[in-house]
């Protein structure tokens, strides 16, 4: 992957104020091997910052860290571990409590195909621990520090499905994400820590590569798709303006905009009620 030219994400153009001081920074991104997480890691190395980055898979991860290194001459620390596993959660958070993180990216998680009660509740349970239980812990293990030193970032990785009733869980987890970021973030107006819930549509990444959801990839129309790399620019320009939610692209504000909308919520549940099939 290409290091993409953009303005610095660690300055403020609007406001002119750089969003932390000057010493060397570190980053720390969950589900850092592929897709959204992965464009992270690249554009952040690409600007000199550190990183730990954090996946399941090994060898990816390893590889990837590597490539880093050589490419841009910055510190990456690889960790492997399942953050929908308690145990593997504990493990990193007592590394994270000792550790100077200036960005906290939390990205992990998965989806499932299928309605609420076909779906294994293991699997909603596995997916309440990544999409909920994780960045909670994450970040309560990172946030201490970052108001002692006033500055920081914490990103939280949602979907446009934190507006938009869908998949049961995967909803529901990703509208706790979203309220988490929002309440969080005015808890820490004045210290200096800044909270981003990002809200991207269907991106380009391996999410979909799974065998359950490659029908879905079919199904969607091409101009619904978005890079990860277009996600990450959108997520950085938003951040140095401050903006606490951000959703890339107009095509899905405008649907999340239609759909808070009182009288579209209304003329959507009585087509769902009498439409075909009702």
């Amino acid at each position: 992957m290409n290091a993409r030219p953009a303005p610095n994400p660690l300055v403020a153009p609007a406001a002119g104020r750089p969003l932390m001081n000057k010493e060397p920074k570190t980053a720390v991104i969950t589900g850092a091997s592929r897709g959204i997480g992965r464009a992270f890691a690249y554009r952040l190395a690409s600007e000199g910052i550190n990183l730990v980055v954090l996946a399941r898979s090994a060898p990816e991860l390893e590889s990837m860290a590597k490539d880093l290194k050589d490419r841009y001459s910055v510190e990456v620390t690889a960790r492997v571990a399942d953050l929908s596993d308690d145990r593997d959660v504990a493990g990193i958070e007592d590394f994270l409590r000792v550790l100077r993180v200036d960005l906290m990216i939390n990205n992990a998680g998965f989806g499932t195909v299928g309605h609420f009660a076909d779906v294994a509740v293991d699997s909603h349970l596995q997916m309440v621990n990544l999409h909920v239980r994780s960045p909670l812990r994450l970040t309560h293990a990172v946030l201490p520090g970052m108001i002692r030193r006033k500055g920081g970032v914490v990103i939280n990785v949602c979907s446009v499905n934190a507006f938009l009733p869908g998949h049961v869980t995967y909803s529901a987890t990703k509208s706790f994400l979203l309220m988490f970021s929002q309440a969080l973030a005015g808890e820490l107006k004045g210290t200096g820590v800044r909270v981003q819930a990002l809200c991207p549509g269907f991106t380009r990444t391996a999410f979909h590569d799974a065998p359950d959801l490659q029908k879905i990839r079919e199904r969607v129309p091409s101009l619904l798709w978005t890079s990860p790399e277009v996600v990450v620019d959108s997520s950085l320009a938003a951040l140095a303006k401050g903006q606490v939610i951000c959703i890339p692209r107009l095509t899905y504000r405008l649907i999340v905009a239609a759909y808070r909308n009182p009288v579209t919520r209304l003329l959507m549940q009585l087509g769902n009620r009498f439409g075909p099939g009702g």
